[in-house]
């Protein structure tokens, strides 16, 4: 039995009641606003990024050496939207001896950042650096103009509860790309199925 990972429209997925900054491995999807693909183009099966595409990835690889607690695992750029999973590790002091975090609670830990964040943090800090330098590029470099936001506002969310399901979702974010004709995204994409 597999689940759906790509059917992720619109309604809060948010658990009531769970403590989103406890330790865990976290995916989640983020979707441009009005899905308009300003990342780059699938070709033959494979994301070929264009300069803001590339601005994407590279604030995704930069977010553990500015959050101490927080590593980033799988993650994929599509046209419109990407694919991430997060890796809380809960408070600073609490990191394992022997993880690169451990032990620094004030050392090189921005400033204003809580020692601990969570998934909605992780989030929000990346949909604002990812914003504050799109616009810069559409200012700078003619990069195509977006809509009001950059991002939409909400994002999907699945809490991974052991290491087959991990599993699984690095998988599905790994193989994305290869499945871009009929993502439910894809602006051009044949949908034939009625999931609606």
């Amino acid at each position: 039995m597999s689940q759906d990972f790509g059917n992720h429209h619109r309604r809060s997925t948010r658990l009531k009641g769970y403590d989103y900054s406890q330790d865990g491995a976290y995916f989640f999807t983020v979707c441009t606003q009005d899905r308009e693909c300003l990342f780059g183009d699938v070709v033959d099966g494979e994301m070929q990024l264009n300069l803001a595409g590339r601005m994407v990835q590279a604030v995704w690889d930069d977010i553990p050496s500015f959050y101490p607690g927080v590593e980033t695992d799988a993650f994929v750029v599509m046209p419109n939207h990407i694919h991430a999973i997060i890796i809380v590790l809960g408070s600073v002091g609490a990191t394992p001896r022997g993880h690169p975090c451990h032990g620094r609670l004030d050392s090189g830990q921005p400033r204003g950042v809580a020692p601990t964040l969570s998934l909605s943090d992780v989030v929000h800090r990346f949909k604002t650096m990812t914003t504050k330098r799109y616009s810069d590029g559409v200012r700078q470099s003619g990069w195509l103009a977006y809509r009001r936001r950059l991002w939409q506002r909400n994002y999907y969310d699945h809490i991974n509860r052991d290491e087959r399901s991990l599993a699984r979702i690095r998988q599905y974010i790994v193989t994305n790309p290869m499945r871009w004709e009929i993502d439910h995204e894809n602006p051009n994409a044949n949908h034939t199925d009625t999931r609606g």
